[in-house]
């Protein structure tokens, strides 16, 4: 089938005074230096020769008159605090603008196959975001004749977006085993099981994100009401905003205790790269985002993610092609290549009004040292 036409990626340059821009092949260079401490493995990551590679460090180090790596013979390479800042702020601007940027490369992309008269049977999706429903666009494509259009919005807007007709189905998530009244409210007026079938995509694991080697010593969320910790929320309305919510209120911790309660990011991996650059000591997040940026993790709480559709579009084509291919092995097992992810039950019908009164499987808080790593 045709796969995607564009894709937008963002791109950013210094220029000092002379005119000079620093190139984006760098940060390349600069992130495979930070994970492989290698030079020569580094440039063989970002797909440049030895010699561009080490060329763009001195020249780069020169513009900003500092060192951005140490290179040590038989002891490989490291990156100074500086270029770990430079390979930070890279990350940081991809963690931020990556659902963004996929949502409006979806949308021209969209209008560019209907063009060229190429547009396959498509299925539209809007959802909260999540590490794997993000991987159905690309494995679709690559394993049958639908096109998945994915659009990244928050739970409740993506139930909005599907009573409007402007989605075929909506991703949302809800906690399992725990839930308030109106939490439980918020769904029983968006859920309809006269009209509307719910299936489950996967379980994952929401936790506390800590700066490596947990400096402060927060265990459990009553810690985060300490002085000296710094907090990193997500937006208002989002899933795990109202799950974060939900367990403080649980645990008897106060909003207003918390330093940076109303400092937020708009994704996972945002909130992750904001504690990885000491810009905070904790987040709160899904499990491989705090894998992607080394980070310790705290499990706290289950929860399911669903999509919702239309009891007819369940039944059209393009719907139970995906449909299948959610359930099938192949899915799952590159799902479960994801930390604190779970493909058990993937692709069945689900009440999530009862998974939230589902005592089994809800996670406890583990070891605050155990460093999260996909699995």
């Amino acid at each position: 089938m045709p796969k995607r036409l564009i894709s937008i990626e963002p791109a950013w340059r210094f220029r000092n005074h002379l005119g000079q821009q620093l190139e984006p092949a760098l940060f390349d260079v600069l992130a495979a230096i930070g994970e492989s401490g290698k030079l020569t493995e580094a440039a063989k990551r970002a797909g440049y020769s030895y010699r561009h590679s080490w060329n763009l460090l001195k020249r780069w180090s020169e513009f900003f008159g500092a060192p951005l790596a140490t290179l040590t013979q038989g002891r490989g390479a490291r990156l100074t605090p500086l270029g770990e800042k430079l390979a930070w702020a890279a990350q940081r601007i991809h963690a931020r603008l990556a659902p963004q940027l996929d949502n409006l490369a979806a949308e021209i992309d969209l209008e560019m196959m209907r063009a060229i008269n190429a547009l396959t049977p498509i299925v539209r999706i809007h959802a909260s975001y999540g590490f794997a429903v993000a991987r159905l666009p690309q494995f679709a494509a690559e394993h049958s004749d639908v096109r998945v259009d994915l659009q990244y919005v928050g739970s409740l807007e993506a139930f909005s977006a599907l009573a409007r007709g402007n989605c075929d189905l909506a991703g949302f998530h809800v906690p399992i085993g725990r839930g308030s009244d109106e939490l439980r409210a918020r769904f029983e007026r968006n859920l309809k099981p006269r009209q509307m079938r719910v299936i489950k995509l996967v379980t994952r694991t929401q936790g506390l994100f800590l700066a490596r080697g947990n400096p402060k010593s927060v265990r459990t969320l009553a810690d985060l009401a300490s002085h000296d910790v710094r907090f990193i929320n997500r937006q208002p309305q989002s899933g795990t905003r109202l799950l974060f919510d939900l367990l403080l209120a649980e645990a008897g911790v106060r909003q207003s205790s918390i330093a940076g309660y109303e400092t937020a990011e708009f994704t996972h991996s945002a909130v992750a790269a904001f504690v990885a650059s000491g810009m905070a000591d904790a987040g709160f997040g899904v499990q491989p985002a705090a894998a992607q940026f080394k980070l310790d993790f705290v499990p706290l709480a289950q929860e399911a993610y669903c999509l919702a559709g239309r009891d007819e579009t369940w039944e059209t084509p393009a719907v139970r092609t995906l449909h299948a291919l959610i359930g099938g092995r192949k899915f799952t097992a590159s799902v479960r290549e994801l930390a604190g992810y779970d493909t058990i039950g993937a692709g069945k019908s689900v009440d999530p009004l009862q998974l939230m009164r589902t005592k089994l499987g809800a996670a406890r808080p583990g070891k605050t040292g155990a460093r999260a790593s996909a699995r």
